[in-house]
């Protein structure tokens, strides 16, 4: 047992030797990778081609398209694009007005934000109105619409959206107000620091009335059954399908900037298919992982961007209404601890992403004096076979066991089934009883087993919704909507409330509260099991210009794109 882990990888480096040898083809690959900024790696020099049109691939199909609902990475990505809100980031990663004219007018005790709309047309040509938003926000945070975002984003933010969310309270209730068609008041529950950057995020953004009551069920249910006030317009999805387009929106009100005409979409989760289309110049850009990063690494065509994304295992301590094994804080302990970051992201995902013995990214979130959180507040949960072994045997004993078996839930892609592979190599190597089965399932089936709670261990991630350590933090508040593990801890609750409420306007204290929290999370209670924080590389087409690469929300924006010098 104790050279599997060792077997597993020489196998794995084995295999890309063999990849590497069997793939590599002519041209110089000498030159030093592209890095990239806010621009995507493709720069912003040249003048634009006659032909606007990008060929791009997504990891995974689109759930849904109903920004009320919306809770995935893919999703938030086409909103993005075709949507906007009060504000959008800018290429700077700046939130800056969209469809607010300008910054909004503040009252002196922080609560009321009052925002004047500029003139701005859906799709459809019908004017976005201040109703649109009240309509939208009063749907996302209705509990009749099941909206995962909607209560989290707004509960403790907007008045009274935690009581509606609660059905203590009429969604009428809701600290919004259309006083006229340009102007909307927003009433807070308490001052929001980065209550500016949420206005940017796609729960946010406005919807309809007349065309989401008429639509009823069928509703975001393909393209044609939304409207869209964005940069561009989504044509060709059904639904359910592995391919569809963004056309440039000819409404929208700021159309002279948006040079592409049309970027077209396939759904491809193979790294190897993906590598292949980008070589044979039918994709303009391909996310690299594992033996093909390796591969690429010094390509020229290579752009690498630091994701503030983090990924780690979700404990679940109930399921099917009974206590599972994983409510035992020292089997936990012992699961986080029993695996190797370093190995995990050096071998099997070879991208630039870190070892992650945080919840909070790094070189995402600063203090007052420009402290990165992550620095200020160190690592938890590293790798520690030897304390990992002494944690499980302790763990076994408590609970009356001698060995274990658990699910491991993970995505359907190459890459995922790679990762889910060595963790159970890992996890059965350094902990003797233990046998990991590993269940792969597509991404939307993986969101209602969360949902259902029907897991023990699951492969997840976060991406941040605005740029502050709380985007981490409160998913693990009890009854959070994000838990979805049964993990409560009075004394993080509190923390996270003081963090939200009487410390907001402190922000020493209340750095200081959430970084407790983070401890409290991890090194107390190993509620989740830190991986790593995401590092992308892709090879993207030097003729792409102009792409930014966004740190929350939508991961890019094709509003100030082009192409440029393609042959």
């Amino acid at each position: 047992m104790k050279n599997r882990k060792n077997t597993f990888l020489l196998l794995l480096v084995s295999i890309l030797g063999i990849v590497l040898v069997a793939c590599s083809g002519g041209g110089d690959t000498s030159s030093e990778p592209a890095e990239t900024g806010g621009q995507g790696g493709g720069g912003t020099s040249g003048e634009p081609d006659a032909v606007q049109e990008l060929n791009l691939m997504e990891r995974a199909e689109i759930p849904s398209m109903d920004s009320a609902v919306a809770e995935d990475e893919v999703t938030f990505n086409i909103l993005n694009n075709v949507n906007e809100g009060l504000f959008r980031l800018n290429q700077e990663n700046i939130a800056e007005p969209a469809i607010a004219e300008g910054e909004p007018e503040i009252s002196a005790d922080g609560l009321t934000y009052t925002f004047k709309l500029r003139d701005a047309n859906w799709s459809d040509g019908t004017p976005v109105t201040a109703n649109d938003f009240v309509f939208a926000w009063q749907r996302a945070v209705d509990p009749e619409t099941g909206s995962p975002y909607g209560p989290y984003m707004m509960g403790g933010t907007i008045k009274n959206a935690t009581q509606i969310a609660e059905g203590d309270m009429d969604k009428s209730e809701l600290g919004i107000e259309a006083t006229d068609d340009k102007t909307l008041v927003v009433t807070l529950e308490r001052p929001v620091p980065y209550f500016i950057s949420l206005m940017s995020f796609g729960t946010f953004y406005p919807q309809k009335e007349e065309f989401v009551t008429e639509k009823g069920d069928d509703y975001a249910s393909n393209s044609d059954n939304v409207l869209y006030n964005g940069p561009f317009m989504l044509t060709g999805w059904d639904g359910t399908g592995l391919e569809w387009a963004l056309e440039k929106n000819p409404e929208y009100w700021d159309a002279e900037t948006v040079q592409l005409d049309a970027i077209n979409f396939d759904v491809v989760k193979e790294p190897s298919t993906a590598v292949n289309l980008y070589t044979s110049g039918e994709k303009d850009r391909a996310t690299l992982t594992g033996e093909f990063a390796m591969q690429y690494a010094q390509d020229p065509e290579v752009v690498r961007e630091l994701d503030p994304s983090t990924f780690y295992l979700k404990f679940n301590q109930e399921r099917d209404g009974e206590k599972t094994p994983l409510a035992n804080v020292n089997i936990r302990k012992a699961i986080a601890m029993a695996f190797n970051k370093q190995d995990l992201t050096d071998v099997v995902l070879a991208d630039g992403s870190l070892p992650a013995n945080y919840l909070v990214p790094a070189e995402f979130a600063f203090d007052e004096n420009k402290t990165d959180f992550r620095e200020a507040n160190g690592d938890m949960l590293a790798f520690n076979a030897e304390e990992a072994k002494t944690l499980w045997q302790q763990g076994l004993e408590e609970e009356g066991l001698t060995d274990l078996t658990l699910e491991l839930l993970g995505g359907d892609t190459e890459t995922a089934k790679s990762m889910d592979e060595y963790m159970k190599a890992q996890l059965e190597d350094n902990l003797e009883g233990l046998t990991v089965n590993l269940k792969a399932v597509p991404f939307s089936v993986r969101l209602e087993l969360d949902e259902a709670q029907d897991y023990d261990i699951q492969s997840a991630g976060w991406g941040p919704d605005y740029q502050d350590p709380m985007t981490f933090l409160d998913l693990f508040v009890t009854d959070s909507p994000q838990n979805k593990m049964s993990y409560s801890n009075e004394e993080f609750d509190a923390l996270i409330e003081s963090a939200k409420g009487e410390l907001a306007q402190d922000a020493t204290a209340r750095w200081d509260a959430m970084a407790q929290a983070e401890r409290i999370l991890l090194e107390e209670d190993a509620a989740i099991a830190p991986t790593y924080q995401r590092g992308n590389m892709a090879l993207q087409k030097p003729y792409v210009k102009g792409v930014v690469v966004h740190p929350f929300g939508g991961n890019f924006g094709y509003k100030w794109a082009y192409v440029s010098g393609k042959q």
